[in-house]
């Protein structure tokens, strides 16, 4: 009963933040967002409902399998988000706003707000 309740809860909370990164997905105006919206709710989302799966299942075969899954994911998506950040810097994507690269010296003002025009 108790452990109903807790694969309950665990599916219900990773539902919530993979939802959250969907929206933020479809929601963000450009790369850099839409790569944080997907990586960081999607991980935690993914990593309850594998942990709801270890909890059903207990530490056996298909527990560890869960458990290997959160490591996976742990190990992974952060390389792959930074990965991502750096190939849109190097292709030239512009930041939103004042933010720039640490080491940069003035930022990269970009406003949305008013079409860009070749001088």
């Amino acid at each position: 009963m108790i452990r109903a309740a807790v694969v309950a809860a665990l599916v219900v909370v990773g539902t919530f933040f993979l939802t959250v990164g969907t929206i933020g997905l479809l929601r963000f105006p450009n790369v850099y967002n839409r790569m944080h919206a997907t990586s960081k709710p999607t991980t935690l989302g993914t990593a309850a409902i594998f942990l709801a799966g270890f909890v059903e299942f207990g530490p056996g075969s298909e527990g560890l399998t869960a458990l290997v899954g959160i490591a996976f994911l742990f190990l992974t998506v952060p390389s792959g988000a930074h990965m991502i950040a750096r190939s849109a810097e190097q292709v030239g994507v512009p930041f939103l706003g004042s933010v720039t690269w640490p080491g940069e010296s003035s930022p990269a003002v970009v406003d949305d707000d008013e079409p860009e025009t070749d001088d």
